[in-house]
C-alpha cells in the first residue's frame, strides 16, 4: 500500500485526494496547505492528518507520493518549493501544469530529480485518456504512414487578467505535451497572438511548428471561446491516413487513404468516461502504477521532462511573438524521448 499526501488543496488537489482515496493501493495520509482553515476542513472530510508546514509533514509522515497542487502566478509560480522539499526527502512527486512558470525553475526541478533518482511527473492529463491511448497505439503501428502535420486546438473561456502570458504558460503545456505525445520532439516555432476586445492579455495564440521528424504542426489556443461548446480538436495526418480526436476523448477517428470507410471510436455511455475529472483519475492511477511496477523514473508517463519539454516550446513561442513574429529554435533537452 502506497502512502500518499497532497500539497495545496483547493479545487484541483481536492480533485488529486478523491482519486488517491479511491485507489485500492493508496491510502492517503496527510494534507498541506498553508491556509490552516482550508487545511483542517480537507482534512476532516479525508479523515487524514492535516499540516501547514510542508517539512513538519515530511518529518512526522511516513510518504510514497506527494501530489503538488499549489497555484500561484500562471498557476506555476507556487511548485517550485515544495516539489524540491519532496524531491530532496526521496520522494516520488506528481506536479500540476505548468511544472512552473519560470522556466528556470523547471530546468532544475527536473535535473535535481534527475540526480535523486526521483520519479517526476506531471499532470498532463489531456493525453490520458483512451481515444489518445489507441490513436498512439494506430500511430506507432504505422497505421498512418510517416507523420506530415499534426494540428491542435485547445480553446476555452477564461477571463483571467492576471499576467500577459497566462493564457500560454497556464494553459498549452496540455496541447504542446499532446502534440509531442503523437508526432516527438519539436524544432522550432513560429508565434502571432491577438488580444480579444477588452483584454490586456495574449488571450488568443496561432503558432506554427515544426517536429524534429520533419512534420509540420499548428496550435490554435485562445481564453475567448465558450465552455459551453467542445474545447478541443486533434488531428494528425500521415502519407497513409489521418485521425481526429474530438473533444479530448469524446471520439477517435481515422480516415484511412484508399478507402471511403473510415474507423470510428465513441466514449462508451456505459463503460467510457463519465467526465473531463476522470481525466485526473487516469492521470493519478498511472503515476501510482508506475511507481508501483518500479518504472525507471526516466522512464515515468508524462514525466517532468515531458512538461518541461512542452514548457521549452511555449518560452519560445513567446519569445516569437515578443520578436514580430521570429522562428525560434527549441533548446536540445537531454534524456529520452516522449513516453
Amino acid at each position: 500500500m502506497l502512502k500518499a499526501a497532497v500539497v495545496g488543496v483547493n479545487h484541483i488537489g481536492k480533485i488529486h485526494c478523491r482519486y488517491y482515496q479511491e485507489h485500492r493501493d493508496v491510502q492517503l495520509v496527510a494534507v498541506c496547505d498553508l491556509n490552516e482553515s482550508l487545511v483542517k476542513t480537507v482534512a476532516n472530510e479525508c479523515k487524514v492528518n492535516a499540516y501547514t508546514d510542508l517539512k513538519t509533514m515530511l518529518k512526522d509522515e511516513e510518504i510514497d507520493v506527494i501530489s503538488v497542487a499549489t497555484g500561484g502566478k500562471e498557476n506555476g509560480s507556487q511548485h517550485y518549493e515544495p516539489a524540491m522539499l519532496a524531491i530532496e526527502a526521496g520522494i516520488d512527486v506528481l506536479v500540476e501544469k505548468p511544472l512552473s512558470n519560470c522556466i528556470k525553475e523547471a530546468r532544475e526541478m527536473v535535473e535535481y530529480a534527475r540526480l535523486q533518482n526521483v520519479r517526476l511527473g506531471c499532470n498532463l492529463n489531456h493525453r490520458f485518456v483512451p481515444a489518445a491511448h489507441l490513436a498512439k497505439e494506430w500511430i506507432d503501428k504505422g497505421d498512418l504512414g510517416t507523420l506530415l502535420f499534426v494540428n491542435m486546438k485547445l480553446t476555452i473561456g477564461n477571463p483571467n487578467e492576471s499576467s500577459p502570458w497566462i493564457h500560454l504558460r497556464a494553459l498549452h503545456p496540455h496541447s504542446i505535451d499532446v502534440m509531442r505525445y503523437f508526432a516527438g520532439d519539436i524544432r522550432r516555432v513560429q508565434a502571432f497572438m491577438t488580444k480579444a476586445p477588452g483584454r490586456t492579455v495574449w488571450s488568443t495564440a496561432s503558432i506554427n511548428l515544426e517536429f524534429e521528424s520533419g512534420a509540420v504542426g499548428h496550435l490554435t489556443g485562445s481564453y475567448d471561446m465558450d465552455n459551453n461548446h467542445p474545447i478541443e480538436n486533434c488531428e494528425v495526418a500521415g502519407n497513409n491516413g489521418r485521425l481526429i480526436i474530438d473533444n479530448v476523448y469524446e471520439n477517435l477517428t481515422f480516415y484511412p487513404h484508399k478507402s471511403s470507410e473510415m474507423k470510428v471510436v465513441r466514449n462508451s455511455v456505459l463503460n467510457g468516461m463519465s467526465g473531463f475529472n476522470e481525466t485526473f483519475k487516469n492521470r493519478i492511477n498511472s503515476f501510482i502504477s508506475d511507481i508501483k511496477r518500479s518504472v525507471d523514473p526516466e522512464y515515468v508517463a508524462g514525466s517532468g521532462l515531458d512538461a518541461l519539454s512542452a514548457q521549452e516550446v511555449i518560452e519560445a513561442a513567446i519569445r516569437s511573438q515578443n520578436e514580430n513574429g521570429a522562428v525560434i529554435e527549441i533548446p536540445k533537452l537531454l534524456g529520452r524521448k516522449v513516453m
